[in-house]
């Protein structure tokens, strides 16, 4: 099947990524694959280090799925198990066929599972809300620094979605969870929520960086929204700044630890699916983010190749009805591609990353036991060389 022809390496990748033939040996028998990476997501369960773990990919290709059953066989080695959901188009209470709530909810049939969604735009106006309730009694010079704080989020594009992660690190920090699974947003969104923590970081920078030559202007502007004078107004925004700066570098040193942090690349075996993985990948490592799993789903028969169920349709063709002969050249048609794609997955990752196959179901995946059952595939996945 590919994974063995991947191991005998007849498969030519059809990106950038080359694997290079030179040097290598000729036999079978030379070939030793006994350091290859295990076809499951075990290593993460066994790193018991581990407090972040990202789930994403392109739209479509199961990644809520993944994230859920991921967060049931990690609740089975850990005390206290969270998975967030920070897709606008929220599904964690489709998949556990259940109300999840911008809070931490609990899922039925676990005591140390919960859920919950979030949403960027929503929790930034309740953030601005609890930061004005906060100052109302306050000094005038706090709510000046609050208004500009308001002005500062409301005009600078992104700046919203970023304040709200940080935020929304901190609250999930303060919920002392051994391990947080993020079931994210397609691709594009999702780089760019991974790469908040730096652009805030060198923005802020920037800021304090500034405040030498231009902070007789910043004291001044803040003064505008109501307060006492510059210079207070000044020291007391560069304060609130310098806060934030903190909480956002301890968000990407976190990030960027690969004993704390990792993220799971989630693809179908098609070529726009693939072609996104490695855009991600590398995108990925351009932030520093560990990533070394991929989760390959809607597999038509994961233990069989192509030219296997090519036989055995030859073998049985003229004895099937025409509608069955139609429907079982459509089904060939698909594995031959799946397989190819597969094999070029295995070509581009298999030396080093974790790459686990699941497969396309004749069920939903949907609700407890449901995802309890698939879960199972990706600790114990099928035998790729049956």
């Amino acid at each position: 099947n590919y994974y063995n022809a991947w191991r005998r390496q007849d498969y030519l990748p059809c990106f950038a990524i080359c694997i290079k033939k030179t040097n290598q040996t000729s036999t079978m028998d030379e070939f030793d694959d006994s350091d290859l990476p295990e076809p499951s997501l075990k290593n993460i369960i066994d790193q018991e280090s581990l407090q972040w773990v990202f789930v994403g990919g392109k739209g479509g290709v199961g990644k809520t799925t993944t994230s859920c059953c991921l967060g049931v066989q990690l609740a089975k080695y850990r005390k206290k198990v969270l998975i967030v959901s920070t897709d606008p188009a929220h599904n964690l209470s489709d998949a556990f066929c259940q109300k999840v709530g911008r809070e931490p909810t609990p899922i039925m049939g676990f005591d140390n599972l919960d859920a919950m969604e979030i949403d960027a735009n929503d929790d930034m106006e309740k953030m601005q809300q609890k930061m004005a309730d906060s100052t109302g009694a306050a000094s005038e010079e706090e709510s000046g620094i609050s208004s500009l704080m308001n002005e500062l989020t409301a005009s600078i594009p992104g700046i919203d979605e970023a304040m709200s992660f940080s935020e929304l690190m901190k609250q999930v920090q303060s919920l002392d969870y051994d391990v947080v699974v993020f079931d994210t947003a397609p691709t594009g969104h999702t780089l760019r929520l991974l790469s908040f923590p730096t652009i805030l970081e060198r923005a802020l920078g920037k800021v304090l960086e500034l405040k030498d030559r231009f902070g007789g202007l910043i004291g001044q502007a803040t003064a505008m929204f109501g307060g006492g004078s510059p210079g207070q107004m000044q020291e007391m925004l560069l304060g609130r700044l310098e806060e934030t700066r903190v909480v956002i570098n301890k968000v990407n040193d976190a990030f960027q630890d690969p004993e704390l942090t990792t993220f799971v690349c989630v693809c179908i075996p098609e070529f726009l699916s693939i072609y996104e993985t490695e855009r991600l990948v590398q995108e990925l490592s351009k932030f520093g983010i560990d990533s070394h799993n991929i989760v390959v789903n809607q597999v038509l028969f994961p233990e069989k190749d192509a030219e296997e169920l090519g036989e055995w349709l030859e073998q049985n063709k003229a004895g099937l009805p025409k509608e069955a002969q139609e429907i079982c050249s459509k089904m060939m048609a698909r594995k031959k591609m799946q397989d190819k794609y597969i094999g070029q997955c295995f070509d581009l990752y298999g030396d080093d990353f974790n790459v686990t196959l699941m497969p396309l179901l004749d069920w939903e995946v949907r609700g407890v036991d449901k995802l309890k059952e698939f879960s199972v595939n990706l600790i114990d996945p099928v035998d790729l060389e049956g």
